[in-house]
């Protein structure tokens, strides 16, 4: 595998073909030939305690997010069977918010429920921040297979990013959630000031977790949040940051999530090439997301096979 050192020279330009053309080997080597499609469904949106300076759902900026309480089983069904008819292997609630209080977490399992009664071949996951093991306990027996806690970015430059809560705290809900026998997904966001080293520090932090898929985000700057003036990062940067976390973690699913829109084809079919093997499609939280159509082409022209594959 590769180690810290040569990661960190590949990422140099000159040696730019060479960090593409060798995660390319890798992803034909080592990443499954399915590329497959989650939806989710923005569950409980706004008037977060957290201080996430790359996020609009932060009750500590003014986004103009919209803000609403738990939206209820039934539109939890109803996305989870309008996710089946689109093709997508799995549907993941998602709610703002640092954590879930007791009835939340009887909201979200009585939703799980329902959901896995009505589209029993859809796989079921969640975001619901942090947890704790007594939380996740109930959300298995309800049916929850995933969990999704994204660490962000590199654990050093977290801590100036937000401080309402920690790089281990996000570490803790995930140890927990892989105690019982929870699927991973756990990924975070390029484009938020990291340094080569910092992109670096970010990758083998997510080796060191073993998610089973890393949602791969880019920073869409929004206004009235403290990146709103980042602006939006450089395509080849994607290109060479995706390469990099495929190199890194050979055949974890690098995953296609926010900021999918603000790439043209030509980007976003060059991520395919170097590593990216699953998306996000629909909407996403405060940001549009990707078509399932546009991936799907690009997907199979690139051979992967596209469509929902049987639970597990």
């Amino acid at each position: 595998m590769i180690d810290r050192e040569d990661a960190l020279a590949l990422l140099k330009p000159e040696r730019r073909e060479e960090l593409r053309e060798r995660a390319h080997e890798v992803t034909l080597a080592h990443v499954e030939k399915h590329f497959d499609f989650c939806s989710i469904i923005n569950a409980r949106s706004g008037r977060c305690s957290e201080n996430c300076k790359w996020c609009a759902q932060s009750a500590h900026w003014r986004t103009g997010c919209e803000t609403y309480g738990w939206v209820g089983t039934d539109a939890c069904v109803k996305a989870a069977k309008e996710a089946a008819a689109n093709g997508a292997d799995r549907i993941g609630i998602v709610t703002s918010g640092r954590c879930l209080s007791h009835d939340d977490v009887e909201n979200v399992c009585a939703a799980l429920r329902e959901m896995r009664s009505a589209v029993p071949d859809i796989g079921l996951c969640a975001s619901l921040g942090l947890l704790s093991e007594e939380d996740l306990k109930k959300l298995k027996a309800a049916g929850l297979q995933r969990v999704h806690c994204n660490i962000e970015t590199a654990p050093s430059l977290f801590p100036s990013l937000c401080s309402t809560h920690t790089f281990e705290d996000k570490l803790a809900t995930l140890r927990a959630a892989k105690r019982l026998g929870f699927q991973i997904c756990c990924g975070g966001i390029i484009g938020m000031g990291e340094t080569d080293e910092q992109l670096v520090e970010f990758a083998f932090a997510l080796n060191e977790i073993a998610p089973d898929s890393i949602p791969v985000n880019v920073l869409h700057p929004i206004e009235g949040t403290p990146l709103a003036n980042k602006g939006i990062l450089d395509p080849e940067r994607v290109v060479d940051s995706v390469a990099l976390l495929r190199l890194v973690n050979p055949s974890t699913p690098l995953r296609f999530a926010g900021g999918r829109r603000d790439m043209s084809d030509e980007t976003a079919a060059k991520c395919i090439y170097v590593g990216m093997s699953a998306g996000i499609a629909g909407p996403l939280l405060t940001t549009p997301g990707a078509d399932f159509d546009d991936d799907r082409h690009l997907a199979a022209r690139a051979g992967y096979a596209v469509g929902a594959t049987p639970r597990s």
